[in-house]
């Protein structure tokens, strides 16, 4: 073998280049935190706790073991903001950024590699997509950033408000849940207008970036793609079902502060519906929430966002083809039918395969930190299983396991993060190295046998 065939022995694939990427991101920003120069103390940090911090910003899951505004300074916090608007946006995106000012040409290794990032079928258009992106998304963290400091600034100066404003409207935007108040958004129960607008940019970050692009492109085109359709159907039916439950499981609200107002409660309670759709803000108190609404929760953190967007978890759309494909079966249909459409084979036994393969390692993982962490008296499984798949559907709500983790739990907890943000098949097909095998394999088959089901 010569140095060439060597060579590309060597070469990384797409998806391998992604996960290796994000691996960098993390590292890069888990060094910078460990460093004296980042904490209020000025001293060094312990690297696994900083490597944690780093993991779940560039990740945008939120969870963290050390309290972001009492332990990181000024310049350790926006090591953190940078790493969520990577981690959120993608870190392709710094290199797509730089193209563009100096106005250089993308290399076709490049356009692969955004391709893959961006779960595209075809190549066209992949760098006009993510330039899209880049400034659809600058825009509505600006609004944000407005809106939030229209209340920010009066309550603590122009300085501090200003940096609340901007922090927490990249961290909700990026569905990430970093807050600089120490209790996330506990101390605002009584404050609609804050959960509102943080409510506002969670859902707009976790709508995915296809849907709007469809959606303002619409009066013009007068048409949604099925993606589109089904993405923004699924959030509605989401976020008004999540919020009647809720009503229902928090009907007491005790969760909330005494003396609460209707539209405080009416708030509060869109809140408990919007946030573990992988933002992971709270402004109550998960240990006081009912049994039923605990559960509730882990199911809507286990859905997550849409495909495309700043959210993680199973997905909407993922949800919506399983759904979709199961009733066609009872209609009798052999295929997934909706609207005048059919799904492709291909992606409903990806959407069963995602959905199979999350929900074993949610259980797995939910398994072991039974037997390595410590559950207190008052609590049961819940306790275990909540922290579980808020790290995989990057969401960041605990019920107050977090900072109590031992070191394999925490290891463990970093692993289910970068797994959920990264994507579990990426990093699958990225281990295993066979995804251009798997993809030759097609061009034949073996023979066919009857196995009983049901």
């Amino acid at each position: 073998m010569d140095i060439k065939d060597k060579l590309t022995k060597f070469r990384l694939h797409p998806l391998q280049f992604l996960a290796l990427g994000f691996m960098l991101v993390i590292l890069t920003g888990a060094l910078l935190l460990s460093l004296p120069i980042s904490s209020n103390s000025g001293e060094a940090t312990n690297f696994i706790d900083a490597l944690f911090t780093a993991t779940s910003a560039t990740c945008v899951t939120g969870l963290t073991t050390l309290t972001t505004i009492e332990h990181w300074n000024f310049f350790g916090q926006a090591v953190i903001l940078t790493m969520i608007e990577l981690g959120g946006l993608g870190f392709m995106m710094m290199p797509i950024l730089f193209f563009t000012v100096f106005r250089k040409k993308v290399g076709l290794k490049t356009r692969i590699v955004l391709q893959e990032a961006l779960n595209l079928e075809a190549m066209s258009g992949v760098m006009d997509l993510m330039v899209y992106i880049l400034r659809l998304a600058t825009i509505i963290q600006c609004i944000g950033a407005v809106l939030l400091a229209i209340h920010f600034i009066p309550e603590y100066g122009w300085r501090l408000g200003a940096w609340y404003a901007v922090f927490h409207s990249v961290s909700a935007f990026c569905n990430a849940g970093f807050d600089l108040f120490g209790d996330s958004l506990v101390s605002f129960q009584s404050n609609p207008y804050v959960l509102l607008v943080i409510s506002s940019l969670i859902v707009a970050g976790g709508l995915g970036f296809y849907v709007w692009k469809d959606i303002i492109s619409f009066p013009k085109r007068r048409k949604l793609s099925l993606h589109s359709k089904i993405a923004l159907g699924m959030t509605f039916i989401l976020l008004v079902g999540g919020t009647l439950l809720f009503y229902i499981t928090e009907h007491n609200a005790y969760s909330l502060a005494a003396g609460s107002n209707g539209m405080e409660r009416f708030a509060n309670t869109i809140f408990m519906a919007v946030t573990p759709r992988t933002a992971g803000y709270f402004s109550i108190d998960y240990l006081r929430m009912s049994q039923a609404g605990i559960l509730l929760t882990i199911i809507l953190m286990f859905i997550g966002g849409t495909s495309g967007s700043t959210a993680g978890g199973l997905k909407t759309t993922t949800l919506a083809v399983l759904i979709i494909q199961t009733i066609s079966m009872l209609k009798g249909r052999q295929h997934a039918e909706l609207k005048g459409r059919t799904i492709r084979s291909a992606t409903v036994f990806r959407a069963m395969s995602l959905f199979f393969i999350t929900l074993s390692l949610c259980v797995a993982s939910t398994m072991i930190l039974s037997i390595t962490e410590a559950i207190p008296e008052t609590s049961g499984i819940e306790y275990i299983a909540f922290e579980v798949v808020s790290a995989f559907a990057t969401v960041g709500l605990t019920m107050g396991l977090t900072p109590d983790l031992t070191l394999f739990g925490k290891l463990l907890i970093i692993l289910l993060m970068y797994v959920g943000r990264v994507g579990i098949l990426t990093v699958g097909f990225s281990i295993s190295m066979r995804l251009a095998q798997d993809k030759s394999h097609g061009t034949y088959k073996y023979p066919e046998e009857t196995v009983i089901v049901g």
